[in-house]
């Protein structure tokens, strides 16, 4: 080998190594930055010997990082559904708290059977009437939470989409960055850095999934298949609903105007943030809420008074319980969308709108006037058959909706309490399934941290070893020199 091909091999690993130095030391130094991917200089020998950096590569792995969006969106979407069970279940509150319709539903029950007992005792028909009212106001209360959750499960989507809109627009402008790269450079990393983490804060709010095209381009689709983004964003869009009711249906969101939530959704998606509110806004909400206009309706049903006469020829009227359909009775086992937010106590019966409180015991609640509906005709004190048939209304069983997700046979407590049952498993199923895919995710993230994250002690010791090497190539160069320098003595 002649000194002046020496000289070039010396010269060309001085310049990898300092490359590759430069690599290392930037390993280390973006150790702890959140999303950074290992770099590795790729280094090739050349035919006269020598060796240089071809390209700057990363240590990136597209299967780990597939699996962590996929559990990302899964965890996000049960997130989201739990989050808002947690608010449905500490304001509805524990039945043994006796702030539950469930509760108060037993408490009205004994305050019934102790005026039963002593139908007399004006004490105690008022306290059956603030028993009642206390219970209306808990359903009416209970409705306005559920309609809260769905207003601000609603809002949130609004915000969801926002982000997902603001997170494409920025992958464009990268994804189009990175198809223009100097594929060389550090900075072209960085971009493919950048790319990856959007992805990870897309599969927050939806489902995803990606297609690797050409010159490093992605094209992304929801979970469903509809195109997010190939060469360009796609317009996601969402109306927000202002003023949530029992009725109201709540708009889906679009994507290149398909609609991706609500029942026409053709291609919907299955997970993420936006997939969970939607679920918690179209249908853990709007079963319950459901549940409770069937307690409403069961109340309504079981205090109903029926005509008295000899020979029956009026409809049953709304006693105790009524509401802005009322006196009419609603249909039984047919669910009345709203209705625990119209329940009242009839102002007849009630001391506090100057009603009279005897009415409970003697009848005609529904109308003082109308002698049909009045079942004390003597207006005996001691009279207690319309009570006791009263208490024994709330222990019969009765036909409730089988929409309403609860129990369908059984009395008003009964299905009360069932309501609470089905919240507490709903949220204990949302609970454990979202501890479950966070722990996937948490996997998922550490196993793709491992691959292609910095470990500093291995970068220290790789530099210690491209010093050892940079000595050895200085060496050979001061080498070279001394030899050049005797020859040029020698010549002389």
């Amino acid at each position: 080998m002649s000194l002046t091909a020496g000289l070039s091999i010396a010269k060309s690993a001085l310049a990898a190594f300092s490359a590759e130095t430069a690599v290392v030391s930037r390993n280390v130094a973006s150790a702890g930055e959140d999303g950074y991917v290992r770099r590795e200089a790729n280094v090739v020998t050349q035919a006269s010997g020598g060796t240089r950096v071809v390209s700057v590569g990363r240590a990136a792995d597209r299967a780990l990082l597939e699996r962590l969006l996929s559990v990302s969106s899964s965890a996000a979407g049960q997130e989201a559904v739990l989050d808002s069970l947690n608010t449905l279940q500490r304001i509805i509150d524990d039945p043994e708290f006796g702030q539950s319709p469930a509760a108060l539903v037993g408490d009205f029950q004994n305050a019934m059977l102790l005026y039963a007992d002593a139908p007399h005792d004006l004490v105690r028909a008022s306290s059956a009437i603030r028993s009642a009212n206390d219970l209306v106001e808990a359903l009416n209360n209970a409705s306005d939470t559920v309609q809260q959750v769905r207003q601000t499960a609603d809002a949130d989507m609004a915000a969801s989409v926002d982000r997902i809109n603001s997170i494409l627009a920025q992958f464009e402008e990268v994804n189009s960055a990175i198809i223009r790269g100097d594929n060389k450079s550090l900075e072209y990393s960085d971009q493919l850095d950048l790319r990856d983490r959007l992805l990870q804060e897309l599969s927050q709010e939806m489902g995803i999934r990606t297609v690797r095209r050409t010159d490093d381009d992605i094209a992304i689709f929801t979970d469903g298949g509809v195109t997010l983004f190939e060469k360009t964003a796609r317009d996601v869009s969402f109306q927000a609903t202002e003023i949530y009711t029992p009725g109201t249906v709540g708009n889906a969101v679009y994507v290149d105007g398909v609609a991706v939530t609500g029942d026409n959704a053709v291609m919907p998606m299955r997970a993420g943030r936006l997939e969970g509110l939607a679920a918690v806004r179209d249908d853990h909400a709007v079963t319950f809420q459901m549940q409770l206009d069937e307690v409403a309706r069961g109340l309504i049903e079981a205090f109903a008074e029926q005509d008295q006469s000899a020979v029956p020829a009026l409809p049953d009227a709304a006693g105790l319980f009524t509401y802005a359909g009322g006196p009419a009775v609603p249909p039984a086992g047919t669910a009345i969308t709203g209705l625990a937010s119209q329940i009242v106590v009839n102002a007849n019966v009630d001391p506090a709108q100057g009603g009279d409180v005897e009415l409970l015991r003697d009848g005609a609640i529904s109308n003082p006037g109308n002698a049909a509906y009045i079942y004390n005709s003597t207006g005996a004190a001691g009279f207690s058959d319309r009570l006791q048939q009263l208490v024994d209304a709330l222990s019969q069983s009765r036909a409730f909706d089988p929409a309403a997700g609860a129990l369908t046979d059984t009395s008003v407590s009964g299905f009360a309490g069932s309501s609470v049952s089905w919240l507490e498993e709903t949220r204990r199923s949302a609970d454990a399934d979202a501890s479950y895919q966070i722990a996937v995710r948490e996997r998922a993230s550490q196993a793709l941290s491992h691959k292609t994250g910095v470990n500093v002690d291995e970068e220290l010791s790789m530099l210690l070893e491209l010093e050892r090497s940079y000595e050895a190539s200085a060496r050979l160069m001061s080498a070279i020199d001394a030899m050049y320098a005797a020859l040029l003595d020698a010549a002389r």
